[in-house]
């Protein structure tokens, strides 16, 4: 839980630091996408020697390396066209419904145990789920759910697989083998984004034209490391706590917003704690 609540941390930074990159900068989804890979990749070059480094010469280490690349490529991509339509909090709402795959592929790697908690830990996940749904439903927004129902799938089946990556390419297990470490997966991951997307963006011309936004951008990458590296712990351990982090992430904007005291709806204070409940009702038991 301690892990999980590092991730969460971190990852807030980064995503109020996104919000202020596209509301305030102006940046597209290539451009965030770029700063974040090579940003985060150039910092874990300070991390690296610390951690396992384990590489197979293998099919099934390069296809970690490719699959996880494509999977936050695609994970930026998706939320951009999504995101046309509806608010990151009900985005991050939607991602509820991973919980679910997440424990169920636990169970069958036999990671948690079946028996009388799985009754219980189902009912909890279903919990934070409605807490979800209420926080999703608060914004009386309405969304036209023709234009981004095969994005919406496509996005939550990459957040739900880039798990799954770790977890069977990267993972010692009763089932799996590691073929490269996560660390060193991610860190080649970045790399080969950076790579492609570069004659996109244009680097040089980015830092000249906006080299202040630009550099900010990238040193608040700094918590992205962190989260990463951890996230891959989280997803190595248990699926179902790796897909909870999302969820954990909408509670802790949310406790932000009624700090600075933005507007807030009853239903969206309700769904919050009621969110709360179910993910910490999960881990207790």
């Amino acid at each position: 839980m301690a892990l999980m609540l590092l991730v969460v941390t971190c990852y807030t930074i980064c995503s109020l630091s996104d919000k202020y990159a596209v509301a305030k900068l102006k940046f597209d989804g290539n451009t965030l996408t770029f700063l974040m890979a090579a940003a985060t990749s150039l910092l874990m070059l300070f991390y690296l020697p610390f951690d396992s480094r384990t590489f197979v010469f293998s099919w099934q280490a390069f296809a970690a390396i490719l699959l996880m690349a494509t999977s936050k490529m695609l994970e930026f991509q998706l939320a951009a066209v999504i995101l046309k339509e509806m608010s990151a909090f009900e985005l991050k709402a939607w991602l509820g419904v991973t919980v679910f795959l997440s424990y169920t592929t636990d169970l069958i790697r036999k990671v948690s145990e079946l028996g009388i908690n799985t009754i219980w830990k189902f009912g909890f996940i279903a919990v934070a789920a409605v807490g979800l749904f209420m926080i999703a439903r608060s914004g009386g927004k309405k969304i036209d759910y023709k234009k981004i129902a095969l994005p919406l799938v496509g996005y939550l089946l990459v957040k739900f697989g880039y798990g799954l990556i770790v977890t069977f390419f990267c993972s010692d297990s009763a089932t799996t083998k590691c073929y490269i470490s996560p660390t060193m997966s991610l860190f080649a991951a970045l790399v080969l984004l950076s790579v492609v997307l570069a004659p996109k963006v244009h680097p040089i011309k980015l830092f000249k034209e906006k080299t202040k936004g630009a550099m900010f951008v990238s040193v608040t990458k700094i918590p992205n490391v962190i989260g990463l590296v951890c996230e891959n712990i989280v997803a190595a351990q248990s699926m179902a706590n790796y897909s909870f982090i999302q969820p954990m992430i909408l509670v802790a904007l949310f406790f932000i917003g009624l700090i600075r005291r933005e507007e807030c709806t009853a239903l969206n204070i309700i769904g919050g704690f009621v969110c709360i409940a179910g993910i910490v009702g999960f881990q207790l038991i």
